[in-house]
Parts: structure tokens; C-alpha cells; sequence
């Protein structure tokens, strides 16, 4: 536990930079932050060593809500304004953006063209698998679980359990009967 002391070190060094940094948060080594300006983190944040964070664009942001916990090798990208919401768990290798990258002229580099912005939101007390990748345009609800090495892409309702490659819901909670429920790929529940 004391390389956590390094850790704690190392936020109040950097948090002059960010623009917002609150404590107690602490941060691994990272791997590479750019536009940390634009990076606003709340207290008892927790992120985990080779974090890669970039903001592109001045009108920009990361926003990470509190109590937000986010493994090692965590690669976030922002063209807009990119929300984590509070209590939520992001876990190891996992990509989130809300950039994609246009492709249609041919001859020219691809991260040369046009970037393509899509709204990406992670709600509250969502719980992120292993290797999974968030891609421009999600919106996650609240309290929604992402299986580990999911490709996740659209709008899922609060309290859903979501998984695959496309990901899809495979589950979630009817308040109704107070128990999680399978439903089709859309979330209505399966009778």
C-alpha cells in the first residue's frame, strides 16, 4: 500500500495542470495525458497506473465524477464533453471515446480526416468489464454492467446488463418484480 502514498504525491504535483482536481483523488504513472486543462476530476477518484487520458479541442472535456475508480491501461478520448459518472468502476484495458475517425477519402491518412464527435456518457454506478470498448455515441444509463471485452455502441436504459461483440442487453432489472430479468437484445423482458 505504500506506492499509494507515490500515488498521492504525484495528484498534488499535477493538479495545478488539470482543470479540476479535487482531493482526496490520487493517480498512477500515467502513459500519456494531453489537454489535462480540460481533464475535471472529483474527489475520491482513483486511477490506476498507464492511464492514457487526451482531450483534442478547446471546448472539450473529461469529466469524472466522484467516487469513480478506473484500473490500469485505461485509454480515454475526447473531442466534446465525455461524462463518467460518480461511483462508477471502470476495469483494466478498457477504451472509451466519443470520437471516430471519417474514412471515405481515399488516399489520405485516416487520423488525417475529418473526426467524427458523438455524444458518450457513462451514468452513475456503472461497473465496466475487463478489456472492454465504449465507442463514440453510447449512452450508458445508471447502474448499467458491461461484460469484459464487450464493443458497446448505442443507448442502453438505466439498470442493464449489457454484453457481446456488437454488445446487446442480456439483462436488466424490472422494478416491478425487484429482480434482474432477461429480455431481448432491445431490453424488453422476457416472459
Amino acid at each position: 500500500m505504500y506506492f499509494k502514498f507515490f500515488w498521492i504525491i504525484r495528484a498534488v504535483c499535477y493538479k495545478p495542470f488539470f482543470g479540476k482536481f479535487l482531493m482526496p483523488s490520487y493517480i498512477g504513472k500515467p502513459v500519456y495525458l494531453h489537454g489535462v486543462k480540460n481533464i475535471f476530476i472529483e474527489k475520491n477518484v482513483r486511477l490506476f497506473p498507464n492511464i492514457r487520458m487526451e482531450v483534442h479541442g478547446k471546448d472539450a472535456s473529461i469529466n469524472i465524477g466522484e467516487d469513480v475508480g478506473i484500473a490500469q491501461n485505461v485509454h480515454i478520448t475526447s473531442g466534446s464533453n465525455l461524462n463518467i459518472g460518480k461511483s462508477s468502476t471502470i476495469l483494466a484495458n478498457v477504451f472509451i471515446t466519443n470520437i471516430d475517425h471519417d474514412y471515405t477519402t481515399i488516399g489520405v491518412n485516416i487520423l488525417k480526416q475529418k473526426m467524427i464527435i458523438k455524444d458518450t456518457e457513462i451514468g452513475e454506478n456503472c461497473f465496466i468489464g475487463i478489456g472492454a470498448a465504449i465507442q463514440a455515441g453510447t449512452i450508458l444509463g445508471n447502474h448499467c454492467v458491461v461484460g469484459a471485452n464487450s464493443v458497446v455502441k448505442g443507448i442502453f436504459p438505466d439498470y442493464s446488463i449489457i454484453a457481446g461483440v456488437p454488445a446487446k442487453i442480456i439483462k436488466r432489472y424490472n422494478t416491478q418484480s425487484g429482480l434482474w430479468e432477461k429480455t431481448n437484445s432491445e431490453g424488453t423482458f422476457l416472459n
